[in-house]
């Protein structure tokens, strides 16, 4: 009998050091998360704040996660890791959403182009300042001498067909165009001038990029917009045709066809250029007023190549037309007319023709600077 009270007396000491063990297991774990706790609390806005310069999904998340009370004691940790999950999930959607959208309209921008039909409504608000007209005007000095072999009343045309021998009745500008829509395209779309500071491109070849504002793309828009503003419906092709620039002109033939096919009752066609002349030197400028801009140059095709071309006549009139209202406007703003075998793809139309802006020497300011003459001299011709 006493040796079994020993041995309960033993075990009765054993669980007690136990019981005192684990008691102050538990005190000191309360202490510990006490302390942990409160120390979360002073750092939790550094903490953040740190990860905020680095991830912004996590400063999203930061911004939300302000409104939760850490010493609320109703709150489910469990929950509010989901829900931070969740937020970080929301915002990285949300920016690949922006990203997939930014995207695709670069793609669309530098690929197929942005085809527009525009009323002068949508530049209803825009500031456009016309051109004056009794200024004078001075043909600056280019180095490169004036050629033409024909002049029929002041307008300078140089024949370098083969074949073709140019009567008065050919020249004279009797000719109608329906002027219900004007159609703007740039089978060289690549073409480009000087940079300036305004004006900083990457090149895709010699004086050529694929930058639309930088390129004859930005002239063509600039046309339509003073076009416009004198009451036009305008068609801006901004499509690149030349990115392979061999077969360029197949290329606008195929996609200004498929418009003239939307766009009944379009007889007038400019297909923007630059003159290709690759000097850097080689700017021919005007002066009109105290403004200098780009000279501009009409290219005419025929059917001295032997391609069927019946409207290459038509074409020819209408450019002596614009011509003959230019140099009584703004003399020297046009170069002689140049009419050439091959047809340009302007058998599409009876008012079809080349127009030439600048050269490589010209800045973009100084060809924005014409359209606003040329669309004056526009204004007054297609009615």
């Amino acid at each position: 009998m006493i040796n079994l009270a020993v041995i309960e007396l033993k075990d009765i000491l054993k669980y007690l050091i136990k019981i005192t063990i684990a008691i102050a297991v538990v005190v000191g774990l309360t202490k510990f998360f006490t302390s942990f706790k409160t120390n979360l609390n002073l750092d939790k806005n550094a903490f953040l704040a740190c990860f905020d310069t680095v991830i912004p999904s996590i400063r999203s998340v930061n911004k939300k996660e302000e409104t939760i009370d850490l010493n609320n004691k109703n709150i489910d940790p469990i929950k509010m890791a989901l829900g931070i999950e969740l937020g970080m999930v929301d915002s990285l959607q949300k920016n690949g959403e922006e990203q997939v959208a930014e995207n695709q309209e670069n793609t669309r921008d530098n690929s197929t182009g942005n085809i527009e039909a525009e009323s002068t409504n949508q530049t209803q608000g825009e500031e456009i300042q016309e051109a004056e007209t009794g200024l004078e005007t001075e043909v600056l000095d280019s180095n490169v001498p004036e050629k033409y072999t024909t002049e029929y009343n002041g307008v300078k045309i140089r024949n370098e067909t083969d074949n073709i021998k140019l009567t008065e009745k050919m020249l004279v500008p009797e000719v109608n165009v329906n002027t219900k829509n004007v159609l703007i395209y740039h089978t060289h779309s690549c073409e480009s001038y000087t940079p300036t500071e305004n004006y900083q491109y990457e090149e895709s070849g010699n004086f050529r990029t694929k930058n639309k504002n930088c390129s004859v793309i930005r002239v063509g828009t600039e046309l339509t917009k003073y076009l416009q503003h004198y009451g036009y419906n305008v068609i801006h092709d901004d499509t690149i045709y030349d990115a392979s620039y061999s077969d360029s002109y197949d290329r606008s033939l195929k996609g200004v066809a498929k418009l003239l096919e939307e766009h009944e009752d379009t007889d007038v066609l400019f297909d923007i250029h630059r003159d290709a002349i690759g000097d850097s030197t080689y700017a021919p400028t005007v002066k009109i007023g105290n403004e200098e801009v780009a000279q501009l140059m009409f290219v005419i095709g025929s059917n001295g190549g032997g391609s069927e071309h019946d409207n290459w006549n038509e074409n020819l009139k209408l450019a002596i037309k614009i011509q003959e209202k230019a140099n009584e406007l703004y003399p020297g703003l046009f170069k002689p007319i140049i009419l050439r075998d091959s047809r340009y793809n302007q058998h599409l139309a009876t008012g079809a023709s080349i127009i030439e802006v600048g050269a490589t020497g010209n800045t973009m300011e100084q060809c924005l600077g014409s359209m606003k003459y040329l669309s004056k001299v526009l204004s007054e011709v297609l009615v």
